[in-house]
């Protein structure tokens, strides 16, 4: 029941947090591409949640810490200030595109088609957390947990798929808020992850026994055929 309750008490304040930020943005409530990501979000977040809670409490635990925790080095603590500013900046800078700005001109089946996205990149998420329970926010080695490399699902094509999914997440977002502009974010976002995808596989080469044999046999590290 606790993890039940830590699980909505974040949502609330997180997507509070979001709402905020898309709205005070966009200066205006009548802004409905805000109203329908907010919406989207709230929904299938609180149902992977709940399927978490029952399915893989360890993992949902670790996933509902904050972003800075004891064992992460420091490294990683520092490239997560740009990693979050830009995410929760550029969210701000697509409602002001869309809603105040109007730089952007984006016709409703876009919109909607950019719910289809997100979609896709939430369930592309879910399932590689779903594949890997040691999927940790932030980078550490999970000694307590019996962590192991993870060679299945999403992992037998690309190295760090919760990356991928979530590149997909933000140009998802970008399009149900509205804004084309907003994709510029994406290969930025692309640039950071790789600072954060080399902090991560130094930890898990000299923490984690057989990752540097999984590295030699998995190529990509973020996105299939390219890196």
């Amino acid at each position: 029941m606790g993890l039940i309750l830590n699980l909505v008490l974040q949502a609330i304040v997180w997507f509070g947090f979001m709402g905020v930020i898309i709205f005070g943005a966009a200066r205006t409530l009548s802004y409905a591409g805000g109203w329908l990501y907010l919406g989207e979000m709230v929904a299938i977040s609180v149902l992977f949640g709940l399927h978490m809670v029952r399915v893989d409490p360890g993992l949902l635990k670790e996933r509902l810490k904050g972003p800075v925790q004891k064992d992460q080095p420091l490294a990683d603590k520092l490239v997560l200030i740009p990693i979050l500013f830009l995410m929760f900046g550029g969210m701000g800078f697509m409602a002001a595109d869309a809603a105040r700005w109007h730089w952007s001109m984006m016709p409703p089946s876009v919109q909607w088609g950019g719910c289809g996205l997100l979609l896709a990149a939430i369930v592309f998420t879910y399932w590689t957390m779903r594949t890997n329970s040691f999927a940790a926010p932030v980078v550490k080695i999970q000694k307590e947990r019996g962590q192991v490399v993870i060679t299945t699902g999403p992992y037998a094509i690309v190295r760090h798929p919760l990356y991928f999914g979530a590149l997909v997440y933000i140009a998802g977002t970008s399009l149900v808020l509205g804004s084309w502009w907003g994709l510029a974010t994406v290969p930025i976002l692309a640039l950071l992850f790789g600072i954060r995808i080399g902090i991560e596989e130094k930890a898990l080469r000299t923490g984690l026994d057989g990752y540097d044999n999984y590295a030699r046999r998995i190529r990509w590290r973020l996105i299939p055929l390219i890196w």
